[in-house]
């Protein structure tokens, strides 16, 4: 029978390193808080009842994030060593038996191939538990591997704690075990405080299971990057950036030209068809999805927008949580705010801001527009400098445009508003009435030409000055 297998993620900790308020797991690499990249991991080798949590600071935060992916949680009140951690959940995990996966919240860059490889491993052997290792060229921080004349894992000596000799071994710890349980159980209990930490630390298990003649096997993870540690902003920053790059590469092969792929930031959820070509200095962000052969133009910003086939992102262009329907084209340097929706082959121009609005098929509004809490019909022509009034400074209120519409330059749309379908409006109108069918609006005062106002001006001005100078008092003669 196939041994059941529950995993253990360690997140309690503050992580002091950080010099943060936010706890340590909850810091961003690659669009994600750092725990949810190991609970993803996790959840693609095991089931969500199979997967627990260990929280303690900012607990209610860390559980808010991780929600989603049903995981169970146990706390730990007092931050007391990661055997102190496991031991807060025994009553949970001691009961499910068979293989105890352990590994720590702050290992974003873990691959599920590598957790499967590290379960089969210690379920194809007669070893109390399997420790994931690697090599590094710099193992500062990491716990050392020390093994016996034989090559067997002897110790696991936290840097803290280690001798000289030891802190030359690069051979490092990653955190990351898998035990069998019912021989796990029984030692964590005997694990003392006997470190400059004052801590009770899960290495010292090796020790002891060492002692009672249990076999302790280790599994060298083939890339080191995986098992890297997040415990300072410069750590997080390289984390982030081998996840970005790795996104980068996935896209790359799917059929995604990147150009300058080091200057181009791509969250883990971001979907991007074959075929689209990425500028450089984009940032494509959250949970966007990009249809097939698009453009996205250099130095712009997407947050949760998604984009049909076809689509053209002018460079400099920032939206957020904005459907871009086939064949639209947004840019250069408009802004597309939340609730923005733009139809097949609709147009936005370059300083053009909309905010839950939609442009119906074919539209255009291609210059220094602003268009709020309105919904343009197809085939509509909104011309340069307009406006629509949404806000009354208490509420918010609608503009209805409908089909094939034509709205002059510098048009004032004082909403509530509705323009009927074929109607145009005047160049410099405010409009503040609906508009039927076919009609034309003027909004706007009667122009007046006054003849020789300017020569009118200056002469008046002049004698002004005139004016003012001879009623100047004058000194007496000789005075200073």
């Amino acid at each position: 029978m196939e041994v059941p297998v529950t995993a253990v993620i360690l997140a309690a900790g503050l992580g002091t390193r950080m010099k943060s308020r936010r706890a340590k797991v909850l810091h961003e690499a690659g669009g994600l808080p750092l725990v949810e990249h190991v609970v993803r991991a996790v959840r693609q080798i095991l089931p969500p009842q199979r997967i627990f949590v260990v929280v303690g600071c900012q607990a209610d935060r860390v559980k808010a994030a991780l929600e989603r992916h049903g995981v169970g949680f146990v706390h730990q009140e007092q931050q007391r060593g990661t055997a102190h951690a496991l031991l807060c959940g025994r009553s949970e995990l001691e009961p499910l038996g068979g293989l105890l996966l352990v590994l720590y919240g702050d290992c974003p860059l873990l691959c599920a191939d590598t957790l499967r490889r590290l379960i089969a491993a210690q379920a194809g052997s007669r070893a109390a538990a399997t420790v994931l290792t690697t090599f590094l060229e710099d193992p500062s921080g990491y716990g050392r591997v020390v093994r016996d004349a034989e090559g067997r894992l002897q110790a696991i000596v936290e840097q803290k704690s280690a001798r000289p000799e030891e802190l030359a071994i690069r051979e490092i710890n990653s955190g990351i075990y898998c035990f069998a349980s019912e021989l796990l159980w029984p030692r964590l209990e005997a694990i003392r405080p006997d470190n400059p930490a004052a801590e009770y630390y899960l290495t010292d298990v090796v020790a002891l299971l060492r002692r009672d003649g249990y076999l302790i096997e280790t599994l060298r993870a083939d890339d080191p990057t995986e098992v890297l540690g997040v415990n300072t902003r410069l750590e997080l920053a390289e984390a982030d950036r081998i996840l970005r790059q790795r996104k980068a590469r996935e896209l790359m092969s799917e059929g995604v030209t990147i150009l300058l792929p080091e200057t181009v930031r791509l969250d883990c959820d971001v979907l991007v068809g074959a075929d689209t070509l990425i500028e450089p200095f984009v940032a494509i962000l959250g949970r966007s999805k990009i249809g097939r052969d698009c453009r996205i133009g250099a130095g712009s910003i997407l947050r949760d927008v998604e984009a049909g086939e076809r689509v053209e992102i002018r460079p400099y262009t920032v939206a957020e949580g904005s459907l871009l329907e086939d064949d639209a084209r947004v840019g250069p340097f408009a802004r597309l705010r939340p609730g923005t929706r733009l139809g097949a082959g609709a147009q936005v121009g370059n300083f053009v801001e909309m905010k839950n609005a939609r442009l119906g098929r074919g539209s255009k509004a291609n210059h220094l527009a602003y268009l709020g809490d309105a919904a343009i019909g197809e085939n509509c022509n909104i011309g340069a400098g307009t406006i629509t009034c949404n806000y009354d400074g208490e509420r918010k209120h609608p503009t209805r445009i409908g089909d094939r519409v034509f709205v002059g330059s510098n048009a004032t749309l004082v909403a509530p508003i509705e323009l009927a379908d074929d109607c145009y409006v005047g160049a410099g109108s405010v409009i503040t009435d609906p508009v039927p069918p076919e009609a034309l609006a003027l909004g706007r005062a009667r122009q007046v030409i006054k003849d020789g106002w300017v020569r009118r001006r200056r002469a008046a001005k002049w004698e002004a000055q005139q004016q003012t100078s001879s009623a100047e008092p004058q000194s007496p003669e000789g005075g200073l």
